[in-house]
């Protein structure tokens, strides 16, 4: 009879990358150095090397593992990480091979996510993604309950503990899927009363460690924790703040994206990820001074694609105060509306830019009114002042209100049909406004 037990985690940890000439983008090993550490892992050494393609058995090839088996054996270290995803029969062979546990890329950031994880729903996300990933690697603490097996008290019938593992996961799976569907269905109804109080949502989205709560806090004056570590932020937070020229805005700050995010920990944050689908605005933030910039915008935007994201988008450049020159500037695209924002979060350079990029683009162009309101409109007087779109208010002996109001043209269209009152009732002629009003 074969038991196979699975050896317990420590934190000092061994690295392994290795360079597969059969693919032409490779992990980066700098990242997931930074992954190692923000797991709390505690570095003893790093082992790399190429091969054409992976091993079939052990993914790097017999030689490289006996060098990983010395190097374990050398620094007695708890934990062999790869910056690879490997199959659960891999990890099996090679965990006997280097009498220790040994965890992929993916199961890195997952164990990253569930050190995180804060709110309820964070921590039923983490846990839904880490039991789809356990599934398929169950067998390896349970070999000899593989299958049933012949002989004196092993005859019978009853399901093998393998068996009953996966079916109690199986159990675990759809009750958590369950609660987060309710998450969702809470989060849309949120969304709806927004969408009805005519709330827009700006959503921040972007590469792990580039800067989005940092800017968040700034925008917000909000504490959530920001560091310069990878997934800081894995809960998602929603802020309502009151932003000139515009009014109420819900901004929204998401969890990171990483290249090669794993699909269990997509499909499972999707409840989150739906705020930036819903979202009337991204605010795309990108770590102007990593060298891999490019690279980065690239895998969130992968990430957007397979969530079916087709939300307009701002770039944010994140971090200029670390480049040589860091001037703040405001870069418009070949239509005219803002496309790129140059500014940084920690020192509050460049806000300005930004400031006028989120008016442009979610309320258009800003023009000045002048209402003059009969007694009965005091519904559309506490709308317009909902919108912190009053600026002046004169109260007339008869009753009547004049009020100078400043705010875009659809706005201010779109308050009147809600309030069933005609532009020419409160003075106003919209009719020089059809091309903003159709645009």
């Amino acid at each position: 009879m074969e038991f196979f037990e699975r050896h317990q985690g420590g934190e000092k940890a061994i690295l392994v990358h290795l360079e597969l000439r059969q693919y032409s983008q490779d992990e980066d090993l700098s990242e997931f150095k930074l992954l190692a550490t923000s797991a709390g892992a505690e570095i003893l050494g790093v082992i790399t090397g190429s091969r054409q393609k992976p091993d079939a058995k052990l993914y790097a090839g017999s030689g490289k593992v006996e060098e990983i088996a010395a190097l374990v054996k050398a620094t007695e270290a708890d934990l062999v990480l790869f910056n690879h995803a490997l199959s659960p029969a891999q990890e099996r062979n090679l965990e006997r091979i280097l009498e220790c546990r040994v965890l992929d890329r993916t199961g890195l950031i997952l164990d990253i996510f569930a050190q995180r994880a804060r709110t309820f729903e964070g921590n039923l996300q983490v846990e839904l993604a880490q039991l789809k990933h356990l599934s398929s690697r169950l067998v390896r603490g349970w070999t000899h309950l593989e299958r049933q097996k012949g002989g004196i008290g092993l005859r019978g019938p009853g399901e093998t503990q393998l068996e009953t593992d996966r079916r109690l996961l199986k159990n675990r799976v759809v009750m958590l899927t369950e609660r987060l569907e309710k998450v969702r269905q809470t989060r849309q109804q949120g969304r709806a009363a927004r969408q009805k109080a005519a709330i827009p949502t700006v959503s921040l989205v972007g590469y792990t460690n580039a800067g989005k709560s940092t800017l968040f806090n700034r925008l917000t004056s909000s504490d959530v924790y920001a560091a310069d570590q990878l997934f800081a932020t894995l809960d998602p937070t929603l802020r309502r703040v009151d932003i000139e020229s515009i009014g109420a805005v819900v901004l929204a700050d998401t969890v990171g994206f990483i290249r090669h995010l794993p699909h269990q920990l997509v499909n499972a944050f999707r409840a989150t990820l739906e705020e930036t689908l819903e979202a009337d605005l991204l605010l795309h933030i990108v770590d102007a001074v990593s060298p891999e910039r490019e690279m980065q915008i690239e895998a969130v935007n992968e990430v957007l694609k397979e969530i079916g994201c087709k939300t307009p988008m701002l770039m944010v450049y994140n971090k200029i105060d670390c480049l040589d020159t860091h001037e703040p500037r405001l870069v418009l695209g070949e239509d005219g509306l803002p496309s790129e924002v140059w500014l940084s979060a920690r020192d509050g350079i460049g806000l300005e830019g930004l400031h006028q990029a989120l008016i442009k683009l979610l309320v258009g162009d800003i023009r000045t009114f002048y209402l003059h309101l009969q007694p009965h409109y005091a519904k559309l007087r506490a709308q317009l002042f909902a919108l912190n779109a009053v600026k002046n208010e004169v109260i007339e002996e008869d009753g009547c209100m004049t009020l100078t109001v400043r705010l875009a043209v659809s706005d201010l269209a779109s308050v009147l049909r809600r309030v069933g009152i005609q532009a020419q009732d409160v003075g106003v002629d919209l009719s020089e406004f059809t091309s903003l009003l159709e645009g």
